[in-house]
């Protein structure tokens, strides 16, 4: 029987927790193509690698079905990657650092940009739901203006059985799109 790829992409604001999403569930070494942040940025405060093509993880579901998984840049002098990462994907997860609401705005528009991008589904990850300042997850419902029909779960990036629940809950979505 032929295996079935299913390509997702991860993508997010800055720092949002795309790169440790794949890592703490890729059953490969996740090839990543960060770079130190020049250290007189802001960027430097907050991290001291960025994103500047892709991260890509892979994991095997069974002998029919395996998940890529296609991290995006997170900052916007890199988003040109953006479209072609997007290019075939059949779902996409919107990470969203639920402790810094100032990056919310920005989750926001990159949703957009990949919802403009193609008709899939997917679902928003609200991240580092672990931290005492994190928003609960149906409070950034309520900040990022996401309609109820969009599934928006709760996750820590460093815990492998809150990312599994995510892409689990993308990849039902994608295998029912795929059956109608």
């Amino acid at each position: 029987m032929a295996t079935t790829t299913v390509k997702m992409v991860i993508t997010g604001p800055y720092a949002s927790g795309k790169t440790e999403f794949i890592r703490s569930i890729s059953e490969i070494d996740v090839v990543s193509t960060e770079k130190e942040v020049t250290p007189d940025t802001y960027e430097a405060t907050i991290k001291p690698e960025t994103t500047v093509a892709m991260d890509f993880g892979r994991i095997t579901i069974d002998d029919e079905l395996v998940l890529y998984l296609f991290g995006t840049p997170g900052q916007r002098r890199f988003d040109f990657m953006w479209e072609i990462l997007a290019e075939g994907m059949l779902g996409f997860v919107v990470m969203v650092d639920s402790t810094k609401p100032e990056t919310f705005r920005e989750a926001k528009a990159i949703l957009e940009t990949f919802r403009a991008y193609a008709p899939t589904p997917y679902v928003v990850a609200a991240n580092k739901q672990d931290m005492d300042d994190a928003w609960p997850a149906e409070d950034l419902r309520i900040a990022l203006r996401i309609e109820d029909n969009v599934k928006l779960l709760p996750c820590v990036a460093k815990d492998k059985d809150k990312v599994k629940a995510v892409l689990l809950e993308l990849l039902y979505s994608i295998l029912e799109e795929m059956d109608t």
